[in-house]
C-alpha cells in the first residue's frame, strides 16, 4: 500500500473490516476455515449501511470479491485479480497477502509491475484527500 505503520492504524483514514464478524473455527491442518456465510449475512449490509461510501475499497480474496463485486467477480482470484481495472477507482481485487501466496505471485508477475505501482497511487491520492476527514476512510 506504500503506507506507514502509524498511517495504516489511523482509524480515521483506513478502516479494516473482515467478512465475517464471527470466529470460523479452524480446518483439520490448522487453518482458519471460510468465514461464516449467515455472520456476513447478518451484518455486512447493515455496517456498510451505517458507514460512508468509501473511496476505495481492497477486495481480499474471494469472499470479499463475491460479496462486494456482487456477480461481476470472475471464476477465481487470479482472474478477478488480473481484470482490476474493471473494478476501479472504487474497488481493487487483491489475493491475500500471505507467504503461501509466493508461487503465485512469481507465476503473475503482472501483479508487481502493474497493479501494485496503482495500488499504491490509489492509496495515496485517498489518503492524501482524506487527511484530517474523520468518517472517510479508505477501506479494507
Amino acid at each position: 500500500m506504500g503506507v506507514d505503520r502509524d498511517t495504516f492504524y489511523d482509524e480515521s483514514r483506513i478502516a479494516i473490516i473482515g467478512m465475517g464478524f464471527c470466529f470460523p473455527g479452524y480446518d483439520a491442518k490448522g487453518g482458519d476455515l471460510p468465514p461464516r456465510k449467515e455472520c456476513a449475512e447478518a451484518w455486512q449490509g447493515k455496517l456498510f449501511g451505517t458507514l460512508p461510501e468509501f473511496p476505495l475499497t481492497l477486495l481480499v480474496g474471494t469472499f470479499a470479491f463475491d460479496w462486494h463485486l456482487r456477480g461481476r467477480a470472475k471464476r477465481n482470484v487470479t482472474e478477478t485479480v488480473k481484470a482490476w481495472r474493471e473494478y476501479t477507482p472504487r474497488y481493487l481485487p487483491l489475493p491475500h497477502p500471505s507467504w503461501r501466496n509466493n508461487a503465485w505471485l512469481k507465476k503473475n508477475p503482472w501483479f508487481a509491475r502493474e497493479l501494485l505501482p496503482y495500488l499504491r497511487r490509489r492509496v495515496a491520492t485517498v489518503i492524501g484527500s482524506s487527511k484530517g476527514t474523520a468518517g472517510r476512510p479508505a477501506s479494507l
